[in-house]
């Protein structure tokens, strides 16, 4: 992979998968904006990006559930590096739950990064890529989306459903603006994320007396 001078916001990117996909983007050369709500963990991630030798990359503290916090997430990267490549939509929540143990909370938490965050942030990349005609918009789903019974919760497949769905439209949509949008779904992988999902569910477990031999 050769993305040399390409520019690559990452949000999520203080760990776990989003860590992953900037450590390679950078290896690979590009200018890459580390964005996580965490300023300490984009700072962590940007720190092991200049180890691997690219000193070149950006921590942005950014909230993805809030709009004004995308338009200055992109604005960050693009008075630092340039015009925006690449952006992948990777920050997402979740928490193990039963569908009955589901809150008001619950929905609107996971709903506002995993949905909104995503819409908006593909929506502010597009904004910055129509006139020039070209760019990159990666969203990262979840096999959750898809149906995968082993999800954390009911609020979280449905949210990631909602970021397949709106990957599909926006693809046919900007399409006539060459621009190139897809998702990808991951399986359960061994994140900060996942750790505190299976946690919680080992304390679920231990909770409930257990009456066999």
């Amino acid at each position: 992979m050769n993305l040399d001078a390409k520019v690559a916001i990452v949000t999520g990117a203080g760990d776990g998968i989003g860590r992953a996909i900037a450590l390679a983007m950078a290896a690979a050369d590009a200018h890459v904006a580390v964005t996580d709500i965490n300023e300490n963990a984009a700072h962590e991630t940007v720190a092991l990006i200049a180890q691997a030798g690219n000193p070149d990359a950006l921590a942005i503290a950014a909230d993805v559930g809030e709009v004004a916090q995308i338009n200055a997430m992109v604005d960050k990267a693009a008075a630092h590096f340039g015009p925006l490549d690449i952006m992948v939509n990777n920050a997402g929540v979740t928490r193990r739950a039963d569908i009955m143990d589901l809150t008001e909370e619950d929905f609107d938490w996971i709903n506002r990064i995993n949905a909104k965050g995503v819409f908006f942030c593909r929506q502010r990349a597009a904004r910055e890529m129509i006139p020039r005609h070209q760019g990159v918009i990666i969203n990262i789903a979840s096999i959750a989306g898809r149906g995968f019974a082993g999800t954390t919760n009911a609020i979280y497949a449905a949210s990631k459903g909602c970021v397949i769905s709106l990957t599909k439209i926006a693809a046919l949509q900007l399409a006539r603006y060459n621009l190139n949008i897809n998702a990808v779904c991951p399986g359960i992988v061994a994140t900060g994320l996942i750790e505190r999902a299976l946690a919680t569910r080992a304390e679920q477990f231990t909770a409930v007396p257990q009456t066999f031999k």
